[in-house]
């Protein structure tokens, strides 16, 4: 292996993907600097620009020159960071949302025509080979919380929700096939009828596997949210995924017009209600129950979307 090696190769991936004149490949008005901003963006909705600096190893004069092209646009909205005053929070708009998600779109479009000219029975070598490039020359380094990214489903993504809440509760709480048949039951309900102004999925992605997910969808009682299978993977954990799939629900369902959001859960479930309680949920009501071959203790939070923060 040689530098020239290296060199010959980036020189034929960005030809393949169209890196050199990525607007034009992409049929949008973005470089492809700018269209990785929006996808940062996207995926991680408490951004700061210093954050978005360091994640990207941006000039700071470059990356204030794009964000002041988006704000132009009405792209994204610039405000304090709520952590650190001296900070400038960076958040998408609706346009930049949609923005984000027809590149998003266009994205998975082309790298999708890119497989498809791949045999499917090349197609395992051709993963094994990307994870061997991503293990060599990723320095060993261990996940950080940054390289998650929250993505809405794609084909696939649903089955895999059953597939792990199913095994996962098996394995840590002793939960038999009942709980893998509601499971079923309620993805297969979002799958077939969900409005995606008021209901929305997110999968949380590490270099580019599936490691957690939750739900937010419609409740029975009006104006109210349903938080609906939080899970993460055990060798992901540790990496604030919980708390931005919560915090990602819980922005989605107070932009739009939700006044609550509301949960069930079992108390066994220690890790899963301290992050409720974080985001301010509280506990209205539980009870005990047989369920799923355990007797359990179940129980009910609220958020009141509405109250002024302690």
């Amino acid at each position: 292996m040689t530098v020239q090696d290296i060199r010959s190769f980036n020189r034929f991936y960005t030809n393949v993907i169209g890196a050199l004149d990525y607007g034009r490949h992409m049929y949008a008005p973005y470089t492809l600097t700018e269209s990785r901003v929006l996808y940062e963006l996207a995926h991680a909705p408490r951004t700061d620009a210093a954050d978005l600096r360091a994640q990207l190893h941006l000039d700071a004069g470059y990356l204030t020159r794009i964000l002041n092209k988006f704000e132009q646009d009405g792209l994204v909205a610039r405000g304090p960071s709520e952590t650190d005053s001296r900070r400038r929070r960076i958040t998408l708009t609706a346009p930049g949302r949609e923005a984000a998600a027809l590149l998003d779109e266009r994205a998975r479009e082309t790298v999708g025509a890119m497989l498809d000219t791949v045999r499917a029975e090349d197609r395992p070598r051709l993963a094994e080979a990307l994870r061997t490039v991503r293990t060599l020359l990723g320095d060993g380094r261990a996940p950080r919380p940054e390289d998650v990214v929250l993505r809405e489903p794609t084909p696939g993504d649903l089955g895999w929700i059953v597939e792990r809440n199913a095994a996962l509760y098996a394995a840590e709480y002793g939960f038999n096939l009942e709980y893998e048949g509601l499971v079923a039951r309620i993805v297969a309900d979002y799958g077939e009828d969900h409005d995606p102004r008021l209901d929305r999925t997110w999968i949380a992605e590490l270099d580019g596997r599936r490691v957690g997910c939750v739900m937010c969808v419609r409740d029975d009682a009006p104006g109210a949210a349903r938080l609906r299978l939080l899970l993460v993977e055990p060798d992901a954990r540790g990496l604030g995924i919980g708390d931005r799939l919560v915090g990602a629900l819980v922005d989605f369902a107070r932009e739009v017009g939700y006044r609550e959001v509301v949960l069930w859960t079992n108390d066994i479930l220690g890790a899963a209600r301290r992050i409720y309680q974080r985001h301010g949920f509280v506990l209205v009501a539980e009870k005990p129950h047989r369920s799923f071959g355990q007797d359990l203790n179940g129980q009910d939070w609220r958020l009141d979307l509405h109250a002024t923060p302690e």
